[in-house]
C-alpha cells in the first residue's frame, strides 16, 4: 500500500508559505501565482496555521469583507492536521474526509515535508488500482505462467 512520502516523491516537497501579518490579498494572489488551493502560515519557522481557498471564499467573499484590509491570521485555520510521510494513503484520505479538509501538511521527524491535497491522494489510490486490475486481468487470461 502507498504511503504520503510516495505522493510526495513524485509531487515533490514545495510548501508555499505566507506570514501570519500578510494580508489576504497577497495570500491569495500567491495561491494564484503558485497555482494552489492553500497556503502553510508560518512565523519564521514556527507553522501557525493554514489559509486556503475556501477560508477565502467563505470568511471574505462571502461576508463582504476586503481582501487588503484582511490580516491572513485573521481568517486562517489554526487548528491544524498533520500526517507522518509514512502514512497509508488510504488512511490520509479517511482523516481528510472526516475533518472535512483538502489539504493536509505533511511532517518528517518533526520537520515539515510537503503537503497533499485530497486530489493527490486520490490520483495515487486510482494508479495503485488500476494497476491491480492490470495484474489481475493478466493473470485471468493466463499471462503469467504457473
Amino acid at each position: 500500500m502507498a504511503t504520503v512520502a510516495d505522493i510526495l516523491k513524485h509531487k515533490g516537497n514545495d510548501v508555499y508559505k505566507i506570514a501570519p501579518d500578510a494580508n489576504v490579498y497577497e495570500a491569495i494572489t500567491a495561491m494564484a501565482d503558485y497555482g494552489v488551493g492553500s497556503l502553510i502560515v508560518a512565523d519564521d519557522q514556527n507553522i501557525v496555521g493554514i489559509i486556503t481557498e475556501r477560508d477565502y471564499m467563505v470568511k471574505i467573499a462571502l461576508k463582504g469583507r476586503s481582501s487588503r484590509d484582511t490580516q491572513v491570521k485573521e481568517i486562517m485555520s489554526d487548528q491544524l492536521l498533520f500526517v507522518e510521510t509514512g502514512h497509508d494513503v488510504d488512511e490520509t484520505l479517511a482523516i481528510m474526509t472526516e475533518a472535512r479538509i483538502r489539504h493536509l501538511p505533511v511532517m518528517d521527524k518533526g520537520d515539515l515535508a510537503g503537503l497533499v491535497s485530497i486530489g493527490d491522494c486520490v490520483k495515487q489510490v486510482s494508479q495503485e488500482r488500476k494497476a491491480q486490475l492490470r495484474y489481475l486481468t493478466d493473470y485471468i487470461h493466463d499471462k503469467y505462467p504457473g
